[in-house]
């Protein structure tokens, strides 16, 4: 039997992407490598976020390519994902032992194109072209495809694309423009799902928000994706939803309220506002301003005040000013998240963002991220300290990823909590007490626990 090695870059929806991917190549009778050393076929499933992420990628094959034609010659070498949908065939350009590259809307077609390649059929295959109902294709081997690592949790992917278009984001190239699935597709996948074992479903997309907004559009003055939450919740069996990545446009009233009236909704919300100031907002072109964020923040805190909110932050956006960058610090100070992920501005090829004046020095950059990921890190540990000595609700997801010998769960509100305990509270809600907060992690204590 053949084997396979997918390693992943970059966010949920293209660690969904690679078990969709590795399921479907199960489904043809491939094995599952513990190692790129041990496998038949590599794939490098991409991001083009930033300019790092794609070096480390790009990097990641040259090597590869190196060690395997030298010790293996007939080793299947293969980009997917964003990197792969936004440069095409170059990739195969500059390094010619790559035999596949499969964008973002071919995911469905890795097992037949393996085939070509193995049987030698083909010897380079480039598929990087739109697709028409690429959106529904990746629930087709959902019986062995939900998460491998986590089988209590799940993404499910709702949408495709984005038509946002921020003038920093490469996204909507790679991606494509908004696909949405059915209301009945998705719940018919969840449904399969917790009848598998799944407790908990991440629901997924670019602005995971804007699903639905002309395939269904607003009833009875509830979004779409509003309407899909009400109809996942209904699924008997299933504990919890989450759902990211959100865009703070589509915080109505209605997904404020949803929050109260869905006890299966976690109270946790990560809501990437990317800056304090309102003219590098506008530049950005993201359609609010500060004042209206923190209106969302405040209502989101009104109906529990207890929500876990996140964000994404982001530094030396071009043009930006010492006092712009204090506003992005006071604003932080002001919500005080939980945790946020902060990035250094990076230019993306194509991009309006790329070709603006005043392009920030590196030294500058690193300066900036530093100071306000400290800040981040002061204010998110001090509201971390906040449980210690209280009883905190935990779904139980499996073993921990640092301590093996231990298990790991999250609260609602999306903390990760550490403790000992057996395989029989794997898939159940437990009740922890904490009694010691690590750095971004809480530990129960084992004398306290329960389960329902």
């Amino acid at each position: 039997m053949p084997s396979v090695y997918i390693k992943t870059y970059g966010c949920q929806m293209n660690e969904r992407d690679s078990e969709a991917v590795t399921a479907q190549l199960m489904a043809k009778g491939y094995q599952l490598a513990a190692s790129e050393q041990q496998a038949d076929v590599i794939l490098l499933n991409t991001c083009s976020v930033r300019d790092q992420a794609e070096q480390k990628a790009f990097g990641k094959m040259t090597h590869l390519a190196v060690e395997t034609r030298r010790s293996r010659p007939n080793t299947v070498l293969g980009f997917m994902g964003c990197m792969a949908q936004s440069r095409g065939r170059d990739l195969i350009d500059q390094l010619p032992d790559v035999d596949l590259v499969l964008g973002t809307q071919k995911f469905h077609r890795a097992g037949e194109y393996l085939d070509q390649i193995r049987t030698g059929e083909r010897r380079h295959i480039c598929d990087v072209e739109a697709e028409t109902g690429s959106e529904s294709t990746i629930r087709e081997h959902l019986a062995i495809g939900k998460s491998s690592r986590t089988p209590v949790t799940a993404f499910v992917s709702i949408m495709q694309g984005c038509n946002q278009h921020c003038t920093f984001c490469i996204v909507p190239h790679t991606r494509g423009h908004e696909r949405s699935r059915t209301i009945e597709d998705i719940v018919d996948e969840c449904r399969r799902l917790v009848e598998g074992g799944t407790k908990e479903v991440t629901l997924l997309g670019q602005i995971v928000t804007s699903y639905g907004k002309r395939e269904i559009g607003t009833k009875q003055g509830k979004t779409a994706f509003v309407q899909l939450l009400e109809a996942v919740h209904e699924i008997p069996g299933l504990e919890r939803i989450r759902f990211t990545s959100p865009h703070p446009k589509g915080y109505g009233d209605d997904l404020i309220e949803a929050y109260a009236a869905l006890p299966k909704l976690c109270p946790s919300a990560h809501i990437p506002v990317q800056s304090g100031s309102n003219r590098l907002l506008k530049s950005m072109h993201r359609g609010y301003t500060r004042e209206r964020f923190l209106e969302i923040i405040g209502k989101l805190r009104a109906v529990n005040p207890k929500i876990g909110i996140t964000t994404d932050l982001i530094v030396a956006f071009p043009g930006e000013t010492d006092e712009e960058f204090e506003e992005t610090l006071s604003l932080v100070e002001t919500v005080e998240f939980d945790n946020a992920f902060v990035f250094k501005y990076s230019p993306r090829q194509d991009t309006p963002a790329a070709q603006m004046a005043d392009q920030i020095p590196q030294s500058l950059n690193e300066s900036r991220h530093a100071r306000l990921l400290a800040k981040v890190t002061e204010i998110g540990s001090r509201r971390y300290q906040g449980f210690l000595d209280q009883t905190v609700k935990v779904l139980v997801e499996g073993p921990s990823r640092r301590n093996p010998q231990r298990l790991q769960g999250r609260t609602g509100c999306n903390r990760i909590v550490v403790f000992e305990g057996t395989p029989h509270h794997v898939g159940r809600l437990i009740d922890l007490k904490i009694h010691q907060v690590g750095s971004f992690t809480l530990y129960g204590n084992p004398a306290t626990l329960t389960s329902d």
